[in-house]
C-alpha cells in the first residue's frame, strides 16, 4: 500500500490529508510541530469515515523532513512560506516526489537541476492561486497562435463582512502580510517591472458577492518566466476598504520584521500585530468563507481575437466544515500528487502548474476531480473581433 504524508496540519494540510484518506489504497500521514493542529486533522477526518496517522515533528529541521520524507512513497507540503524552500529541497534529496503549495519567496525553480538528478518530479505552487490559474493560462495559450494578455484577480473572503478589517485569513496570517509587503512581479510590453504591493487599486464585481477591490500582489511568480504574453498581472481582491487599512499598517512600520526597542525590550511590529490582529482574523467554528477567481486570457487565433475566461466562486462546505480557501487550496494538490502517485505526471525536475496545463489531458482530469469534490469554474470563450 503507497504511503503518502502532508507536512503542516493548518487549515489547507488538515484538507489535504483528508480527501487523500478517502482513497482505501493509501495510508496517509501528517506531520506538524502543534499537537492541536493534528488533533483537528485527525477529527476531521474521523468525522468522514476516513484514518490518518498524525506524526508529532519539527518540521523546520531538514533532517526530520528527510527522514519523514524517506519513510513515505509521496510528499505534499502545506507548511508556511518561510519552510518552503528548505523542505522542498530535502524531499529531493530524500529522493521522493513532491507536491506543494507553500508560496515560498524564492524561485522554486532554482532546485530543478537537483530534481532532475535526484530524478524526482516536484510541483511547487500547486493550490487555486497560484496553482489553477497557472494551470487555466497555460492551457489557454496552447488554444491561441498569440498570446497577448493574462489577467489574474483571486480573493478569499468571509461571507459576512465585519468592521474593522473587512477580512478573515484563509491560510497562513503571515502569508497574507507576505502579500502586502512582497514586491509584485508582473509583466508589461514583455518586460518584468516590480510594482509596489496593494498598488494600483480596482474595481470588480463579481455575481453573487458584489463589488471587489483588486491590488497588486506577487502572485504571477512563475507564469512571468514559463509563458509568453507581453501583459501578465495577478491582483488579490478584497472587500473595499481593506487595502488603504493595509497600507496604512505597512506606512506605519507594523508590517516590518525589524527590532525595535520599546522600553527597554526589542520587538518585531510583525509579531506584535500577530499577537493583536491574528486572533481576529481567525474564522471561528462554522463561520463561512468563499473564494472567488477570474482568469483571462487575450490572444489571436487564425486571425481572429479570442478572449478565453474562467470564474469560479465557490462557498464553504457546511457538511465537512471545510473553509472555501481550504478546499480549493487543497484539491488541486492532492489530485495532482495522485496522478505524481500514479505515473499519469512524471517529468523529472521543479515543476510549475502552467506546464501541467499545457496538457490537455491533464487539465481535464483535474477540472473534472475538481467539480466532483464540488468546486466548479465556469468557462467560456469570446470572439472579440
Amino acid at each position: 500500500m503507497p504511503k503518502v504524508i502532508v507536512l503542516g496540519a493548518g487549515m489547507v494540510g488538515g484538507v489535504m490529508a483528508c480527501d487523500l484518506a478517502a482513497d482505501g489504497d493509501l495510508q496517509v500521514s501528517i506531520a506538524d510541530v502543534r499537537r492541536e493542529s493534528l488533533q483537528l486533522a485527525e477529527q476531521r477526518a474521523a468525522a468522514a469515515g476516513r484514518s490518518v496517522r498524525c506524526i508529532e515533528s519539527d518540521l523546520s529541521d531538514k533532517a526530520t523532513v528527510s527522514r519523514l520524507a524517506r519513510e513515505h512513497d509521496l510528499v505534499l507540503g502545506a507548511l508556511s512560506s518561510t519552510l518552503g524552500l528548505q523542505t522542498m529541497r530535502a524531499v529531493i534529496e530524500a529522493d521522493r516526489n513532491y507536491c506543494d503549495i507553500s508560496f515560498m519567496p524564492e524561485d522554486a525553480w532554482q532546485l530543478d537541476d537537483l530534481a532532475k538528478k535526484h530524478g524526482v518530479t516536484a510541483v511547487f505552487d500547486c493550490g487555486i492561486a497560484p496553482g489553477m490559474s497557472n494551470m487555466l493560462a497555460g492551457y489557454a495559450t496552447t488554444q491561441l497562435d498569440t498570446c497577448e494578455r493574462i489577467e489574474i484577480y483571486v480573493g478569499g473572503l468571509p461571507r459576512q463582512r465585519h468592521w474593522p478589517f473587512q477580512y478573515k485569513a484563509g491560510f497562513s496570517p503571515y502569508d497574507v502580510i507576505e502579500e502586502y509587503v512582497r514586491p509584485a512581479r508582473i509583466v508589461e510590453h514583455g518586460r518584468i517591472v516590480i510594482k509596489e504591493a496593494l498598488s494600483e487599486p480596482e474595481l470588480i464585481d463579481f455575481v453573487g458577492v458584489g463589488t471587489l477591490e483588486a491590488f497588486n500582489t506577487d502572485g504571477l511568480r512563475s507564469l512571468a518566466h514559463f509563458l509568453k504574453a507581453p501583459f501578465m498581472k495577478e491582483k488579490t481582491m478584497r472587500y473595499p476598504g481593506h487595502i488603504e487599512l493595509m497600507r496604512v499598517f505597512r506606512e506605519t512600520g507594523l508590517f516590518s520584521e525589524g527590532l525595535i526597542d520599546v522600553r527597554g525590550a526589542n520587538v518585531k511590529p510583525r509579531d506584535l500585530l500577530a499577537k493583536l490582529m491574528f486572533p481576529k482574523w481567525a474564522y471561528q467554528p462554522g463561520e463561512e468563507d468563499l473564494t472567488v477567481m477570474r482568469v483571462v486570457v487575450d490572444g489571436m487565433k487564425s486571425g481572429e481575437r479570442k478572449r478565453f475566461t474562467w470564474d469560479l466562486r465557490d462557498l464553504y462546505d457546511r457538511p465537512s466544515q471545510a473553509t472555501s480557501m481550504s478546499r480549493t487550496t487543497a484539491f488541486p494538490c492532492t489530485i495532482v500528487a495522485r496522478m505524481i502517485l500514479r505515473g499519469e505526471i512524471s517529468m523529472p525536475g521543479v515543476i510549475p502548474p502552467e506546464v501541467l496545463g499545457q496538457q490537455p489531458s491533464v487539465l481535464d482530469h483535474v477540472l473534472k476531480q475538481l467539480e466532483s469534490r464540488g468546486v466548479r469554474f465556469m468557462h467560456n470563450v469570446h470572439d472579440l473581433s
